[in-house]
């Protein structure tokens, strides 16, 4: 069992975003387990790589910019994650998942569930619950976790609704973007506006928390029955890879500080904004510069 400690730990994919121009390192927990540790948060990911160069490469680029690495599993079985990335409409990414490797294979780790226990925050989505080996890690680990914060990511083919409810239960923040909000309203017919929608969709999950991203339009905040919103900035895209997730960051960095609602959704915006003018997911950047 590892002696760190951590304010938040991720849970999920690890991979390789294959771009046109070439591949860049990815996939949701880690970007935000990146953003956060450059944000001055320590952050874990809990996943697993393959036993190959794909894997040791994802694992010297953490090293490299000083992400604790030590839960992240190998597997020799099945190889490094990847994600063929294409950009369509409006700069938004087409992915393709290829299925299955490493991270389909998450085990509970020994010493894990009690690392999750001590974190304060712990994040996590719906892509790493599409096998049922990594389901049931999740769930596990989900079960000793206090605050849960399900960045929803859904992906089609690689989600249902009965394991999207399931882990909607047990989340106590919810971050999706407006097309998620979209389907998950017509699920349960939802319907009115953006903060209708949210408000009803707080109240069956009973969750008091859900951040809404709307890409280039900025974001919105329910919480406890509040609503905030922000434009958003206009920048030059280079890619939205990851984007999201940086928003993600940013945002739970600041409430982490203390910032009220609006300071936490500017600079999550800002932020998100400047990750889309560079290329990947997990450029190097100075903080104090956004």
């Amino acid at each position: 069992m590892t002696e760190q400690s951590y304010t938040a730990i991720c849970f999920g994919e690890i991979l390789w975003d294959v771009l046109p121009d070439g591949a860049q390192p990815g996939g949701a927990p880690m970007n935000v387990a990146y953003h956060l540790n450059q944000l001055g948060i320590t952050a874990g990911v809990v996943s697993k790589k393959g036993n190959d160069e794909e894997g040791e490469r994802l694992i010297r680029f953490l090293e490299e910019h000083r992400v604790d690495t030590s839960l992240i599993q190998t597997d020799n079985t099945h190889p490094t994650g990847k994600v063929l990335a294409t950009p369509g409409k409006n700069y938004e990414m087409q992915y393709d998942i290829v299925f299955p490797v490493a991270w389909d294979f998450i085990d509970v780790a020994e010493g894990v569930p009690q690392q999750v226990a001590a974190s304060g925050l712990f994040v996590f989505g719906s892509l790493a619950a599409r096998n049922e080996h990594s389901r049931k890690t999740l769930f596990t680990l989900l079960s000793r976790a206090t605050t849960k914060i399900m960045d929803i990511n859904l992906r089609p083919p690689h989600f249902t609704q009965d394991v999207v409810e399931a882990l909607l239960n047990e989340a106590t923040m919810l971050k999706l973007n407006e097309n998620e909000l979209e389907l998950l309203s017509g699920w349960y017919t939802f319907t009115g506006t953006m903060q209708e929608q949210a408000a009803a969709l707080g109240k069956r999950f009973s969750l008091p928390d859900i951040i809404i991203t709307k890409g280039a339009d900025g974001a919105a905040y329910y919480t406890n029955g509040a609503f905030y919103e922000h434009p958003g900035f206009k920048v030059d895209v280079v890619d939205t890879v990851g984007s999201g997730d940086a928003f993600l960051a940013g945002f739970l960095s600041r409430l982490l500080k203390g910032s009220t609602p609006e300071t936490a959704l500017d600079f999550a915006c800002r932020l998100g904004s400047f990750i889309a003018t560079q290329k990947g997911a997990c450029p190097d950047y100075d903080v104090t510069a956004l």
